[in-house]
Formats: structure tokens, C-alpha cells, sequence
């Protein structure tokens, strides 16, 4: 059977709502039914947060991206019931009926709307699957507002695990409504709850009705009749069922409108509610409020089968605590990161050591003296370099993307680390690619350019250029681990981490528009197939070739021409307001900076070099060590890096990516080189 990619096909629908056209949704649904968790679990990286008009009630609102379309969502305030109201719940009620076009009865209102925008297209009620009979209630009353709507059968993992099954297919056709199975905490079910409520707005699909009993509706008709009239309708502007249920439950609300706005019309309402409730049992709102009650019981029992809870818990189960569980799920994140850096420091370094590094043992006899020769060894030591990136580096880790991504397991991550990514001004995707950045700078901004785009993409591609690559950890665990310590090493690597950290925050206020929220698909488990494994590398991978080959050959010839016409001696001396004043390190260290812009490595091998010794402890005190590893940690991307992000962001942002790196390059470790220079000076460095 082939199992090689095929191309994949959609259809655009004649409309598609965005911009000023995005869609409205609203969730809705009882305390605690997860309501809040299904908002963050898709929340953008900007909430705009508000009160209901005149109460304390909160709201939070944030733009959603499904599919093609835009959305708005809010996050209305928990709510029991739709009738008697107190007046803080009252304007969610208010929003759900007419948003921010106040009908006439309104009018009277002091103050704006309940909200500053206008009703919901759609409305998401999310209901706790592990007490669906309550929540049932709510949603025949939901029905009557005449808007398209959608249940989240939200929990279901725990209603599994009780024992609890319930026939989805036959509550939506009871209902009327499409209703989807949610694990909101996990991320499951999501991308389909929301394709389904864009659906559902495209087919303008309205609940069923759900009348009350047949006794209740022969004894509501009168009321109804008079409640259907024209300039009612237009005071009211809500749909007849859903008055004529107010009116005969005896809502405070709408009778107090009544009385403002008809008041020869009220004593008639009484007349006819009177008239209805004197065949029954009970007062009529208790007789409505029991029908009501029932039909959800009804339809609960219809729907919903008890059996023994769930035994069999199989390695999908498992593997999903382990990686969406919201505290497990992070440790989970932490093992693949482990593996990142396996095959960083193993499997890369190995293959380096059988590539590069043998190519570079090839040619390090052939030391060209003439111009011809030396521009040839330049180009030599550029292709040398491509080989050090792609093959020990990029394939593998590109195909570690792919497989992560192929297995279900990418997306598992991407959805646990979301919350923590946004305070970065980033969505969990990028959360791979950071890893990948690990082992080389390069496949990790190609990999966010596959999977993100707009703003995101230009954040996320700045910030890795931070991330210490293979390159760069290969001269810190050299230098700081042989002079330094751990406790230098780990001092390096965390400060990385605050500096990514910081610069996240400030590059999210330089790009001040933020992206829709994303809906995190969290597939099925799979293994990845070895044929889609290999092309989907090949496609990921090619196109860097053919950008990072010039750019590295084209800058390996520029630096060796300048060392062989003796330009060392200006280079170093044009450095020194950096090498030296700044930075305090010794003067001929400033063209090993300059070579470090085609691998850092370079850097690494010219020190050796510029002080004619591998011993250069002797040359360099703890306090310039450690100054010139953090500057080599955040100075210019390399050129390779550099090539990749001309075709991801762009030359603008490319050549703001090296300014802002040289500038926190000098700055931090400038401060650094300050507060230890200090340090030793009040006697506590050696």
C-alpha cells in the first residue's frame, strides 16, 4: 500500500468571515463546566478582558483562527438558568438576546449595552458530560434564543473513566444541534467543536424547537396570541418562544418592561397567566419549571448509558497523560526534550566527527599561499562548513521535526506548552523549533516558517537566533567547562534562557499586533512512514541548500582574502573600542570574532590561534572568560543563519535580527563583565 504524501485538497467556501466579517461566538454553560479551560486552551496571545456593563461580572475576549475564518470569541460569565435573573446575570442574558443593538423596551436603560459589541453569531454551550442531566436544562432553554448553536460535551474523558457512555449522535438529533466531544484540558475535540460552529452559522442551522408538553402548550396559547402581536415583537425584538416562556414563568425582568412599556397590556398577561395556571397541580412557573425538568431527565435517560467504568487503558492512554496531562504534560515535553538534546551531543556530534571534522583533518595540510589558492581553500572550508550543518545537524534534526510531527506527538507538545510560549508573544507550534534550535539555528527558523506566519513568524525567528546552538554549547562546555566550572556553564545557559525571556517581551511590544488564537489539532498516535518521513525532510530541507550555499562560500572567500593581504592588524585594531575598551579582552582577539560569523566553532580554533596556545587560561583571567563566552553566546547569527532568515523574514527584518543581536551581544556582556569586575574588586573573585 502507498502511503506517500498526497496532495491535499479544500474546498473555499464563497464566503469566508474575516476581517470586519469574523464571526461572533459565545460560550456559554453552567460553573465549572470547563468553559474558562476551552478559552485559554485556544486564546490568543492578547485577551482583551472587560465587565459586563454596570455589574462585576468579567468577560474575556480574543480573536480565534479556524481555518479560513476568523472569529471573535467570548467568555461569557458562568450562568444557571435563562429566567428571574439577579442583575449581574442579567446582562449575560441581555448580550446573548440583542448584544449591543438595544431593542426599544431598552431604551429607557441607564448606561450602554451589557457589552461594546454585537451579539453572537453562534453560541458554544459547554456542558460538563459527567452531569449532563443538569446541563440539559440549559440547553432546551438555550433553544428558544433562535440563534446557531453548538454543545461541547466537555470532560469526557472523566465521564469515561466513570462509566458513564452517552450516544452523541442521538443527542444532536434530539437536539437539533451538532454536538462534539471535548476534552478540553487535553486539547481534544476543539479544532472540530469550532469547524462545527462555523458550519453551523454557514447552514444558519437554528435548534429544534423544544415546545413544553403538549398540556402546558393547549393552556399557553392564549397568552401566546396576544404576546405575538407586531408592536410587542418589535419592542421585544427577542423570538416568541422564548417571550411567551418569560412571560408565563413570570420573569421579573420582562414583566417589569411590560409594565414601563404596555402597561394596559399587563393586567391582560396576568388575566390570561391566571387563566392558564388554574387547571394545573401547581402555580405555573412551578409547572414549567418541572417540565422543563423532566423533558432533561427524559432526554438524558434516552441518551446516556451507566456501565462499568472504563478498565482497559491502553498506551494511548498513557502516553496522553503524559503528554497532555496539564502537570505530567510538561515532563513529557521535558523527555523529548532530552531526546533533542541527545541527538545534539550524541548522534550529531558523532555524525560531525565523521564528516566535517574528517574533511576539515583532509584539508588542514593545504595551507595556499598564492591568491588562486587561497580562494579556493575558501571555498573548500564554505562547503565544508554546508556539510557541518546540514549533515550531522539539519537532516536529523529536520527528520526528528518530521517524525514528531508524523506521530502526534509534535502537536501533544505544542498544546501543553501554549500558555507558557504566549508569554513570549508565541503560540505552543514554535515550541519544537526552539528545541530544534539546539542543534542548529538554521532547521529551526526553516521550521518556523513551515508552521507559523505574520508576526509570530518574526518573533519566533529572532528570538532562536538566541537559542544556543551545537556550535556555540561546543565552546561554552570547552571554555567555561574547563576554566570556569559548572556552576559557569549552567550561569551561561540560564542566562540565555532570561534573555529570551525579556527580549520576548519587548519584541512583542515592537510588533504590537498579535495573531489569531490557534486551534491545536491533536491527532491520532501513528508511526511515521519511512517514504513520507524521507520526502517531507527532502521538501523541508532543499530550499535552504540553495539559500545558505552562496551567502557561506561568498563570506568564507571575504574573510580569507582579508587574512591573506595582512588585514588582520587593521581588523583587530578597528575592533578595539570593542575587544578591548568594552569588553576588556586582549587586542587580538577581535578577528576570531569576526571569523565566528561563519561558524562558531571558527571562533573556537582562531583564539587558539591568535595566543599561540590551547593553554589560554594563561592569558585570559575568569572575569574576560566569561565575558567573551556570553558575547559569543548572543553576537550575529552566523551566515548561514542569516541566509535562512532572509528567505523566512525577509532583509529588513534579517538585518534588524544582526543589529539586535550585536547590541545585546555588547550590552549584556558588557553589564556582565561590569558587575564581576566589581565583584572581584570587593574581594569575593579570585
Amino acid at each position: 500500500m502507498d502511503k506517500s504524501p498526497q496532495p491535499v485538497t479544500f474546498d473555499i467556501p464563497e464566503r469566508l468571515f474575516r476581517g470586519e466579517r469574523r464571526l461572533r461566538i459565545a460560550l456559554v454553560g453552567l460553573p465549572n463546566s470547563g468553559k474558562t479551560t476551552l478559552f485559554k486552551a485556544v486564546s490568543s496571545t492578547a485577551i482583551f478582558s472587560g465587565e459586563m456593563a454596570g455589574s462585576h461580572k468579567a468577560f474575556d475576549e480574543c480573536r480565534v483562527q479556524i481555518g479560513l475564518d476568523e472569529a471573535s470569541l467570548i467568555d461569557l460569565p458562568s450562568i444557571l438558568s435563562l429566567h428571574n435573573l439577579p442583575d449581574d446575570d442579567l446582562l449575560t442574558l441581555k448580550y446573548l438576546l440583542w448584544g449591543d443593538e438595544r431593542p426599544p423596551i431598552s431604551a429607557h436603560e441607564a448606561g450602554g449595552p451589557p457589552t461594546p459589541f454585537s451579539p453572537p453569531d453562534v453560541i458554544i454551550q459547554v456542558v460538563d458530560a459527567t452531569s449532563l442531566e443538569r446541563h440539559l436544562e440549559l440547553s432546551l432553554e438555550l433553544s428558544l434564543l433562535g440563534r446557531p448553536m453548538v454543545i461541547a460535551l466537555n470532560m469526557m474523558d472523566q465521564a469515561w473513566e466513570k462509566g458513564l457512555h452517552i450516544n452523541i449522535r442521538a443527542l444532536s438529533k434530539q437536539l437539533g444541534v451538532p454536538v462534539v466531544a471535548t476534552t478540553a484540558l487535553m486539547g481534544k475535540g476543539i479544532s472540530e467543536l469550532f469547524r462545527e460552529a462555523v458550519a453551523a452559522v454557514r447552514q444558519n442551522a437554528c435548534p429544534l424547537q423544544q415546545p413544553a408538553s403538549p398540556y402546558l402548550c393547549e393552556r399557553l396559547r392564549p397568552l401566546g396570541k396576544v404576546l405575538g402581536q407586531p408592536d410587542i415583537q418589535d419592542a421585544f425584538h427577542v423570538p416568541h418562544p422564548f417571550l411567551l416562556r418569560q412571560v408565563a414563568i413570570g420573569d421579573r425582568y420582562f414583566l417589569d418592561e411590560f409594565r414601563q412599556h404596555f402597561p394596559r397590556r399587563l393586567a391582560e398577561l396576568e388575566r390570561l397567566r391566571q387563566e392558564a395556571e388554574q387547571p394545573l397541580p401547581r402555580p405555573l412557573a412551578e409547572e414549567l419549571h418541572a417540565d422543563y425538568h423532566h423533558r432533561a431527565a427524559t432526554l438524558y435517560e434516552t441518551v446516556t448509558r451507566v456501565g462499568a467504568p472504563h478498565e482497559g487503558m491502553g498506551w494511548r492512554y498513557w502516553l496522553d497523560e503524559l503528554f497532555l496531562h496539564p502537570y505530567w504534560g510538561l515532563l513529557g515535553s521535558l523527555t523529548v526534550f532530552a531526546a533533542v538534546l541527545f541527538v545534539v551531543f550524541e548522534i550529531s556530534t558523532w555524525l560531525d566527527s565523521i564528516s566535517a571534522a574528517w574533511l576539515i583533518d583532509q584539508v588542514a595540510d593545504w595551507q595556499p599561499v598564492s591568491t588562486t589558492g587561497v580562494v579556493a581553500r575558501a571555498v573548500v572550508d564554505g562547503l565544508i562548513g554546508l556539510v557541518g550543518i546540514v549533515v550531522p545537524y539539519m537532516i536529523p534534526l529536520v527528520m526528528l521535526l518530521v517524525a514528531l510531527e508524523e506521530s502526534g506527538i509534535m502537536q501533544r507538545i505544542a498544546f501543553v506548552v501554549d500558555r507558557g510560549f504566549h508569554h513570549l508573544g508565541l503560540h505552543g507550534g514554535v515550541a519544537v523549533p526552539f528545541l530544534l534550535g539546539l542543534g542548529c539555528n538554521v532547521p529551526a527558523i526553516a521550521a518556523v516558517g513551515q508552521s507559523s506566519s505574520g508576526r509570530e513568524r518574526i518573533v519566533a525567528s529572532l528570538l532562536i537566533t538566541f537559542v544556543p546552538c551545537s556550535a556555540r554549547s561546543a565552546v561554552i562546555l570547552a571554555l567555561a567547562g574547563k576554566y570556569l566550572g559548572g556552576l559557569g556553564v549552567f550561569a551561561i545557559f540560564m542566562l540565555s534562557l532570561v534573555v529570551i525571556a525579556v527580549m520576548g517581551q519587548l519584541l512583542t511590544r515592537r510588533y504590537p499586533n498579535p495573531g489569531p488564537g490557534q486551534l491545536q489539532e491533536i491527532p491520532p498516535y501513528q508511526l511515521p512512514h519511512w517514504r513520507s518521513l524521507l520526502h517531507t525532510t527532502w521538501l523541508r530541507t532543499r530550499d535552504i541548500l540553495t539559500i545558505v550555499t552562496p551567502l557561506l562560500v561568498g563570506g568564507s572567500i571575504v574573510l580569507a582574502l582579508l587574512h591573506h593581504i595582512g588585514a588582520d592588524t587593521t581588523i583587530n585594531t578597528l575592533l578595539t573600542p570593542v575587544t578591548v575598551w568594552w569588553l576588556g579582552l586582549p587586542l587580538v582577539l577581535g578577528v576570531p570574532i569576526v571569523f565566528g560569523v561563519l561558524r562558531k566553532e571558527l571562533s573556537l580554533l582562531m583564539i587558539y590561534q591568535a595566543l599561540g596556545t590551547f593553554e589560554i587560561g594563561q592569558y585570559l583571567d575568569w572575569v574576560q572568560l566569561m565575558t567573551f563566552l556570553i558575547f559569543l553566546t548572543f553576537y550575529v547569527p552566523c551566515v548561514s543563519t542569516f541566509a535562512v532568515m532572509l528567505k523566512t523574514i525577509g532583509r529588513k527584518e534579517a538585518l534588524f535580527s544582526v543589529s539586535l543581536s550585536m547590541g545585546v551581544a555588547l550590552l549584556i556582556s558588557g553589564l556582565v563583565r561590569l558587575l564581576l569586575e566589581t565583584w572581584r574588586w570587593l574581594g569575593f573573585g579570585g
